[in-house]
């Protein structure tokens, strides 16, 4: 193999090949015949970090999306890419356009600290450097502030600014149809999930399933809710008593949100939030009454809510 056509994943910080710098950045992109790739990753942890991000291997053309991210899980093997390969100018550009677009989306909300540097750094596989610039990037144009003391971090402050729609733009519109692709896989998966757990869920399943619904409904912030709708989603995952089926879960839930192991969650308005209580009180009365049917039928309608808000935010952007 020519030595311009190498998979340069070994994670280094300063490999170049005849001139070109190889090193893997932005969530684990590598350098693949002259385009960067960006492998497909299972988080396995709480939001607030403590967890670990491994690749799942390569998927290939042909077959239907479903076996090939199964085979990811099941099978082990190369890294693969996640979203299909794209051109970008820098580290740091991909860094920040991917922190503009998961705050654009609603990873992470207004008032919401990002994860620390050195959990960024592990996320996106890249340096701390290139993490502190693209961060001061975003506080340069408003999205993020910057707080010290003993609850100091970087803290969002807008979800939208003059720079994101460009962020956006560069983020999704080249591989949207993945994304689709990825929303309707989702689904089926998500309705897989219910419907075991529904058959499986013993009576100590229940209760953590319940504790976040409450949580949910009694919330005072989107932030609350938010940290409660991931709560009752890992716990409908973890009554069907098979870590496979929650690696598949969770492994297309990382490749919606760009590489982040949280749920899009828009700019936390009203009518999703409620939207959201209803799906999971008739989630939880179906999984409990062990209606496998039903809670299928529910959660395939409930995922369509994060995909809806990703399609918002894309035609806003194509809107201007």
């Amino acid at each position: 193999m020519a030595e311009t056509e190498k998979d340069v994943t070994d994670g280094c910080d300063s490999d170049w090949v005849k001139g070109q710098r190889t090193r893997p950045f932005s969530g684990g992109w590598a350098r693949r015949n002259g385009e960067f790739t960006w492998p497909a990753r299972v988080y396995s942890g709480g939001i607030g970090g403590g967890g670990q991000l491994t690749s799942v291997p390569e998927a290939s053309e042909a077959g239907d999306e479903f076996s090939r991210v199964l085979d990811r899980v099941l099978l082990g093997g190369s890294p693969s890419s996640a979203l299909r390969p794209v051109r970008v100018a820098s580290a740091v550009d991909e860094v920040s356009d991917r922190l503009l677009t998961a705050i654009a989306v609603g990873d992470f909300l207004p008032g919401e600290r990002l994860p620390a540097e050195r959990e960024l750094t592990g996320l996106l596989r890249v340096s701390r450097p290139t993490v502190r610039e693209a961060v001061a990037r975003l506080q340069a144009v408003g999205v993020v502030e910057i707080r010290r003391g003993r609850n100091g971090g970087t803290y969002v402050r807008d979800s939208w600014t003059e720079s994101t729609a460009a962020a956006v733009r560069h983020t999704l519109l080249p591989r949207w149809e993945e994304f689709e692709q990825l929303f309707d896989l989702r689904g089926l998966v998500e309705g897989m999930v219910a419907a075991t757990a529904a058959r499986r869920r013993g009576s100590k399943d229940l209760d953590p399933m319940k504790d976040a619904l409450s949580a949910y409904l009694t919330a005072s912030t989107p932030r609350d809710a938010h940290t409660a709708d991931s709560a009752f989603h890992q716990a409908v995952r973890a009554a069907t008593g098979n870590p496979q089926i929650v690696m598949l879960s969770q492994d297309l839930l990382a490749r919606i949100s760009l590489g982040f192991p949280v749920e899009p969650w828009g700019r936390g308005e009203q009518a999703h939030f409620h939207q959201g209580g209803e799906d999971h009180k008739a989630l939880y009365e179906a999984i409990a009454a062990g209606e496998p049917e039903r809670a299928e039928e529910i959660a395939r309608g409930h995922f369509t809510i994060s995909a809806d808000l990703i399609r918002d935010v894309l035609e806003r952007v194509r809107a201007r």
